[in-house]
Formats: C-alpha cells, sequence, structure tokens
C-alpha cells in the first residue's frame, strides 16, 4: 500500500494548485488531484501545475461531480455532448497529470436504483471514452450517488467489466451500512481507497486522530487483495495545522508496514 493526500483537504484553505505543491512539500507517496472547477478542467491548468507534484505521483483524479457526471447519462443528445466535451478536458488533464484513475460519483440517487441495465449501459459508454487516454473508471461509494448501499457495485461491475471501485469510509459510514460490506463488495476490484476518521462526538478527523480501528481497516482491506493506494481525504475544517496531516500520514504508514510484515 502507498500513503497519500487528497488535494480535496485543503479545499477552502488552499486552491488546488497550491495544494498539490503543499503535498509534495509533505512527503506523500501519492496523491489524488480534486479538480473543482471548470477552470481546473482544462489542459492548461494541468500544464501549469503538473509539474508542482514533483516526487509525489498523482494516481488518481476527481472532479466535482455536479458539474457534468450526471449529464453524461443525459437522454438528450445535446446535454450528453456538453457533458463529453468537459469529460475529454478533464481526461486530457488527467493524463498531464500523470494519473490514470479517475474517481467517478456519477449521477445523483437518493433512493434505491435498481436500473442496473441502464446504469451499466451508460457507465460502458464512460469506460469506453476514458479508455481512449488510458483512464480507468473508479466508482466511488457514496450515500447520495449510484454506489449508495452495497450489492450496486457487484451488479454494475457484472454488466461493465472495465469498471473499477474506489473506497470511502467516510461515505460508507453516510450511508448507514457497515465499511466491511462496501469492501466486501468491491472485492479484487478497489483501485484506491479514501481515509478519514471520527472523533468521540461523531466529527470526521484525520486518520489516527479519533476512535476507528485502523489495524481492522487495513487487515480488511488486505484480506480481499487490496495493496494500493491509501489517500487521506477529510475537508479543511476537520484539523489545524497542516502538520497535523503528516503526523496522519506517518500513522497509516506505521500500521501499515506493521500489518505487512
Amino acid at each position: 500500500m502507498q500513503t497519500g493526500i487528497s488535494t480535496a483537504c485543503f479545499f477552502m484553505r488552499e486552491e488546488c494548485e497550491q495544494a498539490i505543491s503543499r503535498i509534495n512539500g509533505l512527503g506523500a507517496q501519492c496523491a489524488e488531484v480534486f479538480l473543482g472547477t471548470y477552470y481546473e478542467y482544462r489542459p492548461e491548468f494541468a500544464k501549469r501545475f503538473a509539474p508542482e507534484t514533483g516526487e509525489t505521483k498523482v494516481v488518481s483524479v476527481h472532479a466535482l461531480s455536479t458539474n457534468f457526471e450526471p449529464q453524461l447519462f443525459s437522454g438528450s443528445r445535446r446535454v450528453r455532448g456538453d457533458a463529453f466535451y468537459w469529460l475529454d478536458q478533464f481526461l486530457r488533464s488527467a493524463q498531464l497529470f500523470g494519473a490514470d484513475k479517475y474517481t467517478f460519483h456519477g449521477f445523483i440517487s437518493h433512493g434505491r436504483n435498481d436500473d442496473f441495465d441502464g446504469t451499466a449501459a451508460g457507465l460502458n459508454e464512460i469506460c469506453r471514452f476514458a479508455a481512449r487516454y488510458n483512464v480507468t473508471v473508479c466508482l466511488e461509494n457514496v450515500a447520495w450517488c449510484i454506489y449508495n448501499r452495497p450489492g450496486v457495485f457487484k451488479e454494475l461491475k457484472s454488466r461493465c467489466p472495465q469498471l473499477a471501485g474506489v473506497f470511502d469510509i467516510k461515505q460508507a459510514r453516510r450511508s448507514g451500512y457497515p465499511y466491511q460490506m462496501y469492501i466486501e463488495d468491491m472485492a479484487g476490484a478497489i483501485s484506491h481507497v479514501h481515509l478519514s476518521d471520527i472523533d468521540e462526538r461523531g466529527k470526521m478527523c484525520l486518520p489516527g486522530k479519533g476512535i476507528y480501528d485502523f489495524d481492522e481497516i487495513i487487515k480488511r482491506l488486505l484480506d480481499v487483495g487490496f495493496d494500493g493506494p491509501v489517500l487521506i481525504e477529510v475537508y479543511g475544517g476537520d484539523y489545524g495545522d497542516f502538520e497535523e496531516i503528516r503526523e496522519s500520514l506517518d500513522f497509516l504508514d506505521e500500521k501499515i508496514y506493521k500489518l505487512k510484515r
């Protein structure tokens, strides 16, 4: 496993390009670049700021899902055309950052969506499009989007073989289902992981600063054969000093080292 940081950790504290540079300065092995605006989706942005990653490998890129992802599934050719235009821009930027994984939410779904055939048809088209850029689409479990309950990924994967998964412990908690169910659902297809912690009051915090049993979490991931990027993903108000993020990286590195011995 390689530990890293998502630029989402710095949202509203630093701009994306500053966050990229800071992650490199914190010594992370890898990173996820969260591009959150149309300005940032453009390849011109990536060309300018990709060098800021330094020695840190960008393993994945993430978009603000409501900007164009739901529209990729639209029945309107014009709406879908606009969405695929921005997907094209986004994937060109992913290439420039050196990322080959796309953390994907898809459309909003607060309830139960059992149209697996229809959803998979859209996902297959998106996966084929991304494959032109050598980028894999990785569906993240998100409480308010496509993958909002255990079992969904397995159904979609059986219809869309190119699809990979992203396990997010924060979103598992918000969905109301045990996180272990999501790990089992994505077993053998987890691309990367988003980790956070919660304190005694249930407030999100950095891994190692709360009450989660990370020995158990890492063991569960190892048991299903996962050995990929483990990324810290919290928000700007979930920690104090930036050095706390370095401490959290060290905490995860130590846990992984001991459990893999």
